[in-house]
Order: structure tokens, then sequence, then C-alpha cells
């Protein structure tokens, strides 16, 4: 392979990209060649995310559409044309005791988090099936996937399902050339994670924890993302990387 990280000629959606790890996700992606649909629901900041990938040297569109809605991502994903790779992406994260959240509230962040992205996938693996050239799939799960912790269970539940689907999906695509993967990060400096970024207990318990010592800078999830989607990862599938500093490895 001459150029074994190159994703040119291939056209990759990425959910919940109009900020944070999705956005380095989307940016990386451009910049190794893909042409990139950057997904979000607020088209201000899908706009903003895009002319910034296109000042980095990418090639990125916004697709304005909530992935929770089945119809509109039957609708949108039929009218895009082909979609090369997948990054199921988009989530949210409410961490509260599971007595203390509300069944509803439970429902949706399962519902986000795992049954979009399965349904996501779902309509964009039907044409990789049909056009018969393969294909990758990315989910971004965490290592709050095999790790639990107090006052997180659905976000637990939901990225530990989104592990297992990645498991099974390899299993049931491999044969059409289809691989499915999946990113777990660890504790990265995003928005979602101020409150705790700004705890000096959390830096300093952190500092020990991980291998590397620190917290994540979200560009630093953007290379595996790169390699998974491309040629030189061919012969990887059902695999769940994670990019967590070394959390898992190290007690």
């Amino acid at each position: 392979m001459t150029h074994p990280f190159s994703l040119s000629g291939r056209t990759a959606l990425v959910t919940g990209s109009a900020a944070g790890l999705g956005f380095e996700i989307a940016a990386a992606l451009a910049v190794a060649g893909a042409h990139v649909l950057v997904n979000g629901r607020d088209a201000a900041r899908l706009g903003a995310a895009v002319t910034a990938i296109i000042q980095r040297g990418g090639h990125a569109s916004p697709l304005v559409l909530d992935v929770c809605d089945p119809a509109a991502v039957s609708a949108a994903v039929a009218d895009l044309g082909p979609i090369h790779i997948l990054v199921n992406n988009a989530g949210v994260r409410d961490r509260r005791a599971f007595l203390d959240m509300p069944a509803a509230d439970f429902h949706r962040m399962v519902e986000l988090d795992l049954l979009a992205p399965a349904h996501v996938t779902r309509e964009v693996a039907k044409g990789m099936v049909a056009r018969g050239a393969g294909g990758r799939i990315i989910n971004i799960t965490s290592i709050a996937g095999p790790l639990s912790r107090a006052g997180d269970a659905a976000y637990t539940t939901a990225k530990g399902g989104l592990a297992a689907f990645t498991r099974a999906l390899a299993a049931d695509l491999g044969p059409h050339g289809i691989t499915v993967n999946a990113i777990a990060p660890g504790y990265f400096l995003t928005a979602p994670n101020a409150e705790l970024a700004n705890d000096q207990a959390v830096g300093e318990w952190l500092s020990r924890r991980t291998a590397l010592g620190r917290w994540g800078k979200p560009e630093e999830v953007a290379g595996a993302a790169v390699f998974l989607a491309s040629p030189a990862a061919s012969y990887v599938t059902g695999t769940v990387l994670a990019v967590d500093g070394g959390y898992l490895a190290h007690f």
C-alpha cells in the first residue's frame, strides 16, 4: 500500500460532529482525504464546523439531522449517495444514580447512545452491502462500557451495549467485507467534562490513575479513527480500541 492511511475518494458520515471528539474525528478524516458529512441538529454550529475543517485543508458538508428520528435518518441516507465510512459518535451523558433518574430520562439516553447508532448503521450498511465494495463502521463507545462507577448507570448500560453491538455486527457484516470496530475514549478535555476538568481533586486522581498521568486532548482521538477507517486496518474488525492514556491497563 503506497498510502495506507489515505481516505481519498471516500465519503464519511460522522454523527454528532459539530464539536468535541466528533469534530476532531471529522476533521482528521477530511484531512486524510475523505469528504466528510458533518452531522448535528444546529445548522449554525455545523456551518462553523465545516468552515473550520475546510480551513484545515479538508472537504466537508453539513448534514442537519436528528439521528433519533428513524424516518428522517432513513430518508437522509437514501438521498446521500454512497457512504463508505460511518462513525457513530452522537451521544449524551447524564450522571445520575439509577434510582434518581426517571425512566423517561434513562430511555432517552439509551435511545441516543445505543438505539440511534443501531438505526443509522442499519440504513448505511444496507447500501454498503448492496454496492459490494465493503465499508468501515466505527462506533464511539467509552471506557465506561467495560468499567462502571456509581451514578452513571444509563451511560454505562448504553455504551456497554454499543460495544457488544460492535462485536455482533462485525460477525454479521464480515462476509460482505465491512469492518466494524469501536473506539473507547477515556477522560478527555471536552465541554461535557468541563466541571470535572476544573476540579483539582479529579486532576490529581487522574494523574495517578492513568499511565500517562493526564487528561486527553480531543485531537488525540483522531488518529485511531483514521486508522480504523483506512486501508491499513483492512483486517481489523470486532475490536474496541481504547484511547485512554492507559486507564484500562493501569491501576
